[in-house]
């Protein structure tokens, strides 16, 4: 028994030493102890001159580049103003001799309303008078807003859309049908294709 008791202790030492490691393995990476408090900046300290001067610099900056970008936002292109109106327009039953919104619309009664209401610009009243007017455009140089017209009936001007982009044109077709988007490419349109007129007021 009593040879026992130096063995007893011995390993009783080891355990004893290897909890203690663990403890202090174990507090160093988990700290008992609170984190830092967060830096308080007393209310009656004061900012140096030279960070006043870049907070108000900063400041001035920001309402300048806010300002710029109202007044960017503001200056809408023509071309933009009047596509935008001719899109709200969809749908909108065609009507022979139709030139308002209660009424439903022809093409150029269609064209004629969205050019008045978006620019406030006059046109024609029908199809080849608006033809005969403006400045003619190349089919690869069309540009939003271009007007481009087509031979339905018989060899004279007959129809007119509003050229939008990549191909496509918004249109009153005909009877029975709706203001609408169709592509210039399209079988129908491309055998009639007349050409393409742009309006004084967008060159």
């Amino acid at each position: 028994m009593a040879s026992m008791r130096p063995a007893a202790a011995f390993y009783f030492s080891v355990f004893a030493l290897a909890a203690l490691a663990c403890t202090a393995r174990s507090v160093h990476s988990s700290p008992l102890l609170p984190p830092d408090p967060p830096a308080f900046r007393s209310p009656d300290m004061t900012l140096p001159e030279s960070a006043i001067a870049t907070t108000r610099l900063d400041v001035a900056t920001a309402a300048a580049d806010a300002a710029s970008g109202a007044a960017i936002a503001a200056q809408v292109s023509p071309r933009r103003m009047l596509a935008d109106f001719a899109l709200k327009l969809r749908n909108i039953a065609y009507v022979r001799g139709g030139r308002e919104l209660t009424t439903g619309f022809d093409c150029s009664g269609f064209v004629r309303y969205v050019f008045r209401q978006s620019l406030g610009l006059e046109l024609p009243s029908d199809s080849s008078s608006q033809f005969a007017e403006g400045n003619r455009v190349d089919k690869d140089a069309l540009r939003m807003g271009d007007l481009v017209f087509f031979k339905t009936h018989g060899k004279r001007v007959s129809h007119v859309g509003i050229y939008l982009d990549n191909g496509l044109f918004i249109h009153s077709p005909s009877r029975g049908k709706r203001v609408r988007i169709d592509h210039l490419d399209g079988r129908y349109w491309a055998k009639r294709y007349a050409g393409a007129k742009r309006p004084d007021a967008l060159i």
